[in-house]
């Protein structure tokens, strides 16, 4: 039988959708939330247990989303249709494909308004504006950034056009042409900013703080959040590894490529850490400041520290670059659905949903100050949007995906995808995506919810 392929063109190979799959899920959280998280949940020993919360859910579910997707060789919502009249069910299991979709849409508008921060920083720091900057003034560029809706605009307009004009390359001159660069240069200044962290004279302190095996501080809770980020961290629920998978070559290997792109996001999340807490030890700062330790903190630290301008400029850019492939992975589900629904071309569909989506940034961006006063449930814009995706949208697309994938789909079809030699393997996946994954993730929505 001839192999069917997608109309948007698929990956050189599988080491592209490697890259593309790990680019997608390497985001803001890894590089300051992760690393935080594992310090203050008892180092080493919340890895093994984020580890093994990564072989129980979040690694079924991707396999799962990437074969529907290379079964479908479609946007998420047209592949979840035809799987489901494959395997002679409802057509509105494409529903869940639409909750991704649009999931990405609304991460998408608020998540451009925080690549924004990061774009306004990697120009202060390029002109040096951070050099020997106090902590008190470094929090009122901060605060002044918030409450300067025009320059929130600028970089706002300027995130969504990088990422569209990629998306609207396609699969081979746009995502996979954007990957082959960005990715190795995500890795190198990762590694570069590591050789910095070495001479602050905290890399001891750091490395401590990540991984030393603290059991007294693996607490339920602790479990509860390793089981969460298992889950977020892989850019699940929301359509962009299905969409991924649709450009994926037959030959290649699911279950073993989902592994590689399980272990490379955890690698990042740890080099990330062992980059950045030498120099906030160093310095004498917070370690849970959040997203403050990125915006405050680390300007500071910067400043005070020898060529501290100029490594400041570089982390900055490495944020831009894992906030522009994870962006990229947001809009491209909606695009694919787009081109072959309504006909449209590239350009046409990026531009399209490009304006719908600086439009819903711009409410996002207003709620820091012109649209501070309009809530929903007592939320502003961006809070609303943030809480609507994390706390439900995306764990009930995690949810839908399991069961579909472990229930409603015909046997014979995730047999034939994920062509694993073992029986007893397949088995495994099968008993944990039917049993262990669904339960987890609901535990993840309920908590989350209530």
């Amino acid at each position: 039988m001839q192999e069917k392929l997608s109309i948007h063109g698929s990956w050189a190979s599988r080491w592209i959708f490697i890259l593309a799959a790990t680019g997608s899920a390497v985001g803001l959280g890894n590089i300051w939330k992760f690393p935080y998280i594992t310090g203050e949940n008892g180092g080493g020993a919340f890895v093994l247990v984020y580890l093994f919360c990564i072989l129980l859910v979040g690694i079924p579910i991707m396999m799962a989303e990437v074969f529907i997707g290379r079964r479908g060789r479609q946007s998420p919502i047209n592949s979840m249709r035809e799987l489901a009249v494959e395997s002679g069910t409802s057509r509105k299991w494409s529903l869940v494909g639409w909750m991704g979709a649009l999931a990405g849409v609304f991460i998408f508008s608020f998540y451009s308004v925080v690549a924004g921060w990061v774009l306004y920083y990697v120009a202060g720091m390029g002109n040096g504006d951070f050099v020997g900057i106090s902590g008190e003034d470094a929090g009122k560029t901060f605060d002044a950034l918030l409450a300067d809706p025009e320059t929130l605009l600028i970089w706002h307009s300027v995130f969504v056009v990088m990422v569209m004009v990629v998306v609207a390359g396609g699969v081979n001159k746009g995502l996979e042409r954007a990957t082959r660069i960005m990715m190795p240069a995500l890795f190198v200044l990762l590694f570069v900013l590591l050789g910095y962290s070495t001479t602050t004279g905290a890399f001891d302190q750091g490395l401590s703080f990540l991984f030393s095996f603290d059991m007294s501080k693996l607490t339920w809770d602790a479990v509860l959040t390793a089981l969460g980020h298992s889950f977020f961290t892989l850019s699940l629920g929301m359509g962009s590894i299905m969409a991924y998978g649709a450009y994926m070559p037959k030959k290649a290997s699911i279950g073993g490529t989902v592994l590689m792109i399980g272990f490379l996001d955890t690698l990042v999340a740890l080099v990330a850490g062992m980059a950045i807490f030498p120099i906030v030890f160093g310095n004498g700062m917070d370690p849970s400041a959040g997203p403050g330790l990125m915006f405050v903190s680390l300007p500071v630290a910067f400043g005070q520290m020898p060529f501290g301008h100029l490594f400041g400029f570089l982390f900055f850019v490495l944020i831009a670059v894992a906030a522009w492939t994870s962006a990229i992975s947001l809009v491209e589900p909606c695009v694919a659905w787009m081109v072959e629904k309504l006909g449209m071309n590239r350009f046409s569909a990026c531009t399209t949903l490009g304006i719908l989506v600086w439009l819903l940034g711009i409410a996002c961006l207003g709620s820091f100050n012109f649209m501070s006063d309009v809530t929903f449930f007592g939320k502003n814009t961006f809070d609303a949007l943030d809480y609507l995706t994390a706390n439900i949208m995306l764990p009930l697309g995690g949810l839908f995906v399991a069961i579909f994938a472990g229930w409603v789909l015909k046997q014979s079809i995730s047999e034939d995808e994920l062509a694993i030699a073992n029986p007893v393997v397949y088995k495994a996946w099968l008993f944990v995506l039917r049993f262990i994954a669904p339960v987890a993730v609901a535990v993840v929505f309920a908590l989350n919810l209530f």
